[in-house]
Parts: structure tokens; sequence; C-alpha cells
């Protein structure tokens, strides 16, 4: 018989019909009632079993865990909390679970507990949860930029350059630990290396991606990039996704646009097909924000935040604007802010960013023309010589979740911006060569898929919305 999911047979109405399911057992109670789980949707299917055709042999080993398939009836639930049940005629233990070893028992569970059992932390509610909806978003990743005419290009992990020029890179060498050749100089002779070069794990795939937007128009990269920075906090990770489309021909109005609906369509997407776990995740998070001090919850619920994002127009707000505007406020004028904002050529931080859309503008928004000395060297620099066509877009709870730009497409503008960085034009000539053959103004964003996971469900850390997180001192799984 064919295997049926848990999903399907909650909304079948195939009453009295025999249905055959396979899972895992997320509680038995009164030697009768399982519960049953098979990761197609947060909710369990009850199976009830028959005593006379079950050994006390087998109901021994039905423990949380254990992994069965159930054959029997399906019927319309006398009980509470389900709409149908299965009446089980056939029980059989695929997967054994000793319930004095299993960590993931049928109770509460720390957060921290859970990551150090992340190879069984998907089988909780709250995950199977989180890990179904950031499915669904990737999904609705590609398909926004599928059905807008963008095509999916693989840029380089193994890499040698630094698109962010921060330097917090990953080696790639295959010389042995203490056994690397010296030149003449007395440093690391790279060139005895693989790839003849010193090389990197990827911060960024935009460089590469550009050069492809110059031939193809629009494409988008959507893969793993690595930044070796030593941060502990629940926002970083040492390996995550990056979702960074390149246009040509767009400048920076048009990337604002592109930015807006980009993410306007992926939280629609799960608004409207993952509304059970969102349902949940909300509830998750509502009672969360309680146990914590009145003035640090959130003044709106999960599923509030992404319809006020999915509902709301960006409101588009210059640098120089915002800074005005967190110069007069009163948080600044108190000392309220962590980071007091003095002067123009500030950095903003998250509480500035989050002052600006939750309290001041109510609504997302987006800053641009940000200072040339604080943004990357590839921003194209705007007429004053000071600012550069960078933008970022920020969302309530959580800050900068989108930053992108005009690239400077002007080849000696492009050279002197690189020459006062220091960087060296022979490691990015075939980017500099774009500039010489049919130069175009361009534009593109880059989206930390993470963050956006964690804006959609409402979880306070990072390392809680990749299944295997990597941070500094942690490699396991």
């Amino acid at each position: 018989m064919t295997r049926s999911s848990v999903l399907e047979l909650l909304q079948s109405d195939r009453f009295l019909q025999e249905v055959t399911v396979k899972g895992w057992v997320r509680t038995f109670r009164s030697n009768r009632f399982i519960a049953l789980n098979d990761g197609s949707t947060i909710n369990n299917i009850q199976c009830v079993i028959d005593f006379e055709s079950t050994t006390q042999e087998t109901l021994k080993r039905i423990n949380t865990g254990a992994a069965i398939a159930v054959k029997g009836t399906l019927v319309e639930s006398q009980g509470k909390g389900q709409s149908v049940e299965i009446q089980v005629t056939e029980l059989e233990i695929l997967g054994d679970s000793n319930p004095d070893e299993y960590p993931i028992q049928p109770k509460k569970h720390s957060l921290e507990f859970l990551r150090e059992n992340a190879h069984l932390r998907v089988r909780t509610n709250t995950f199977s949860a989180v890990m179904r909806v950031r499915s669904a978003l990737s999904f609705a990743v590609h398909r926004y930029f599928q059905e807008n005419g963008f095509y999916y290009v693989n840029t380089p992990i193994i890499t040698g350059s630094d698109a962010e020029g921060a330097g917090e890179m990953f080696k790639v060498t295959s010389f042995e630990a203490n056994k690397a050749p010296i030149d003449e100089a007395g440093k690391i002779d790279y060139k005895q290396d693989f790839f003849g070069k010193e090389t990197n794990l990827t911060v960024s795939g935009q460089l590469e991606a550009e050069t492809y937007a110059m031939a193809l128009g629009k494409v988008y990269t959507f893969g793993p990039t690595f930044r070796a920075e030593n941060s502990n906090t629940t926002r970083h990770l040492a390996e995550f996704w990056m979702i960074e489309p390149e246009v040509a021909f767009n400048d920076l109005d048009a990337n604002m646009d592109l930015s807006e609906d980009f993410i306007r369509y992926v939280l629609n997407y799960v608004l409207v097909n993952c509304k059970e776990d969102l349902d949940f995740l909300d509830q998750r998070l509502t009672q969360e924000e309680k146990s914590k001090p009145q003035a640090q919850r959130s003044e709106m619920s999960l599923l509030e935040k992404l319809n006020f994002v999915v509902n709301n127009n960006f409101k588009r707000v210059s640098y120089t604007e915002a800074i005005d505007i967190l110069r007069n406020s009163k948080p600044n004028k108190k000392k309220k802010f962590q980071f007091p904002i003095n002067e123009w050529g500030a950095d903003l931080q998250s509480e500035h960013e989050r002052y600006l859309v939750e309290k001041h503008f109510k609504c997302p928004v987006i800053l641009f023309d940000y200072p040339a000395t604080i943004k990357a060297f590839y921003m194209r620099l705007n007429e004053d010589g000071k600012t550069v066509r960078a933008m970022d877009v920020l969302f309530p709870g959580i800050g900068e979740i989108v930053g992108g730009s005009q690239r400077e497409e002007r080849l000696d503008v492009l050279k002197e911006k690189m020459a006062a960085l220091d960087i060296d034009e022979k490691e990015l000539w075939w980017y500099l060569d774009t500039r010489k053959f049919g130069t175009a103004v361009h534009a593109g964003f880059g989206l930390g898929f993470e963050r956006l996971v964690q804006f959609t469900t409402g979880m306070g850390n990072i390392r809680d919305v990749i299944p295997f997180p990597r941070t500094p001192q942690n490699a396991e799984f």
C-alpha cells in the first residue's frame, strides 16, 4: 500500500479507508495512544493501538524517538485537538529508541541544550518549523528570480580576492602545517601552493556575479560564504548563505525597487504556504517575550512584523537625513543610545536602524547615499565626492537585512578608489576589464539568508536557523 504523509492524512476526509504511515514517536501514553510525526507538518497524528493485535513485546519498544510503520483505518477523531486519527491494525518497529539515552524527550529543552544535539534537534516542534520555513524561503528565492528573468550563477567558493576588503577570511592551502615553503623574502611562497597563489574561502560572490551581469543582464547567486570573524554573538556565523542579485543597467533607484519587491515576494510566499508553522512560531515568540522585562519586549508579534513588512511601503531616506533625525531624537539627547550620534559620518548601529524603523517612520526603511569612508571600494561615488550610491534595507527588530549599491562603472574612478585603499590592481585585473569593455551602469545587493530566516521565524539566535552552525570554537557535526 502507498505510504501517506501525516500532512496528507490530517487534511484528508477519506474516512474508513485503510492507510499506511511511517514516522517517529513523539509520545506514547496509556499504552494505547501514539502521537506520530514524520516531518511533513508540525502536527502529529494520533494512532490508537488495538491491544488484541499488538504484543506486549512490541508495546515495550514504542518509545519516544522510535521509528515505526503503522497500518490502519482513518477515522474521525472522537478526542480534542485533532480531526482524524488512525485505528491501528498493524504496527512495525522500524528503529528502536532507548528511552534512557534518547536526549529529545517530550519536555521543554533549552536552545543551548538543543544546539549541543543539533543532529536531533530538528525532531522538536520549534526546529522542524524553522527548517520547513527555511526550505520554503529558499524555494521562494529561486522562484522569484526565475520568474523575473534572472539567471542563476554559481560563483567560486575558493577565491583569490576579498570582495569586502575586511581581511577576515579562511585560508585555503595544500601546504602541510609548519612545512610551507619560504621565499627569498622570508614569506610563505604561495607560488608553490596548489593554486599557485594565496587563496581563501569566499566572503561574497558579488564581484564574479558582476562580470556575468555584464553579459547575461540579470543574474543572482545563492550559495555559502565564509568569514573568519571571531564574533561569538547571536548575529554572527562563520559559514552562512548569501543571496546576491546583480543587474546590468540598473541604477540605485532600480536597485531599491528590486530589493523591496523581492523581500515582499518571499515573505508573502511563506505567509501563504507556512501558515501552521508561523502560527506556532508566533505563539512561541509571544511566550518568550513574556519572560523579558517590559522595556525589552517587542511591540509587535512575529506575524505582525511579517505583515508590517509585506503591507507597508518602504520609506526611502538619505543617510544625511537619517543622521539629522537621530541626532535630534529623544534617545540621543537623553543619552539612551549605546552609541551616541554626534556628527555626520558615523557608522549606524542596530539601535539606530531600529529606532528609524520602529519609532520614527513606523515602516521598513531604505537608507541611501552613505559616506564613502564607511562603504566598500566598488560603490559608485556621487558627484559630491564624499558619498556613494549605497543602500541598506532596515527591518523592525533586526535592523539592516539588505546591503547593496550602484556599482562604480567608471574605470578611472574605480582605480583611484582602489589605490586609496591599497588594493592591488593586478589581483582584480579581470574585474577592471569589465570597466574597459562595454562598461555600463549596474547595481546589486546582498542579503544574508540566515538573517532573513531569523527575521521570518522570530528566533533570537542566528545559530538556530541553520542546520549545523559554524562559529568560533565550534565545527561539530
